[in-house]
């Protein structure tokens, strides 16, 4: 040994530390397996920092947020995120090749976030699509920018995953006013759809400022009747209550009516699913309050790598979805009334125990 080459920071979980590394006589070809050269912090310090940076961490805030942890002379710089984007970019375009012929989508939840970022400009959206598999899982099917109503942008997405082997679900859950129900009329037509009730709540107590809470409580039992007969006549009760004043609210509660009430025709263990779109507003909300905080995407490209990159963190903690053992029914064409399966027995339909 030679003495010590010049002082070095290494910067760990709990703190930074100063090493001095030996320097060896005739050391050509040595490499040492403790200390690698040019390294400036542990790998488990390199492994948190992206994950720091994708929950909410804007790149210029790492010095500032780090310092109390790691010391005044922690070795951080902002080139490992930069590095970390170029990845996710690359693994965002790998995904979007991905086959997808071996997933059984039963259910699918569409929606659009605008987001506080490149994407707001011309009132552009990323759009998003959840599955519902076979086996109770839910999965990300689609993350690409677009316009939330526009009918070519939802179909360029269908098609897409049509082109990539994926064979639609049974259900689509989205609200009332996204373009994606155009795009399916054509492209996927056999399917059924469902309207999303807290859309068309919201939208109905909108006109009932003056006596929200009072007609809300009404409005709210509607879509958890226990069959579709109740359920008109909750709606009915409601119609002939409000009708005189609030002409407006009845007509938007009745309005497309029909795919309101679709969910009765699937296992009654699944309508805390299909009966609104919180299966995608969930990992939406995440999403919201990490882009509000830093408005750190200006360009459109880097905002929707990111936010893939974030809803597969969320994917990760998916729950498998509730009656899960009778996703394969639904995937096969089980018929349901209430809720309940039913069989054809000589041209009968009869209840399933």
């Amino acid at each position: 040994m030679n003495r010590y080459e010049k002082h070095r920071k290494l910067a760990l979980m709990n703190g930074t530390i100063i090493i001095k590394r030996p320097r060896i006589r005739d050391s050509e070809g040595f490499t040492s397996k403790v200390l690698t050269l040019f390294k400036r912090r542990s790998k488990e310090l390199g492994e948190v920092l992206p994950e720091l940076y994708l929950h909410g961490l804007a790149k210029g805030d790492f010095e500032l947020a780090l310092r109390g942890l790691l010391g005044e002379g922690a070795p951080l710089s902002s080139a490992p995120i930069q590095r970390l984007k170029s990845k996710w970019q690359i693994e965002y375009e790998e995904w979007k090749r991905e086959d997808l012929s071996e997933v059984e989508v039963v259910y699918q939840w569409a929606d659009g976030i605008y987001v506080k970022a490149g994407l707001e400009k011309d009132k552009a959206a990323l759009l998003i699509i959840i599955g519902g598999l076979t086996n109770g899982e839910k999965k990300i099917l689609a993350n690409e920018s677009g316009y939330r109503e526009s009918k070519e942008s939802w179909s360029n997405i269908l098609r897409g995953l049509i082109d990539r082997g994926l064979k639609p679900g049974r259900l689509t859950i989205a609200d009332g006013h996204l373009g994606i129900w155009s795009s399916l009329g054509e492209i996927h037509p056999y399917g059924e759809e469902q309207r999303c009730w807290n859309h068309k709540i919201t939208n109905v107590l909108d006109a009932l400022k003056r006596i929200r809470e009072e007609a809300g409580g009404y409005l709210k039992c509607i879509p958890y009747a226990e069959t579709i007969e109740e359920c008109g006549k909750l709606r009915d009760e409601f119609i002939n209550r409000y009708k005189k004043e609030y002409a407006k609210a009845v007509e938007k509660l009745l309005a497309d009516w029909e795919r309101m009430i679709t969910f009765y025709s699937f296992p009654k263990e699944h309508w805390v699913h299909i009966r609104t779109m919180n299966v995608v507003e969930s990992p939406f909300s995440t999403i919201r309050l990490r882009t509000d905080a830093a408005r750190r995407f200006k360009k459109v490209e880097n905002a929707t790598a990111m936010i893939w990159k974030l809803l597969k963190v969320a994917e990760k903690g998916f729950r498998l979805l509730k009656g899960y053992w009778l996703l394969p029914e639904v995937y096969t064409g089980k018929r349901f009334i209430n809720g309940i399966m039913v069989n054809t027995i000589n041209g009968q339909e009869r209840k399933v125990a």
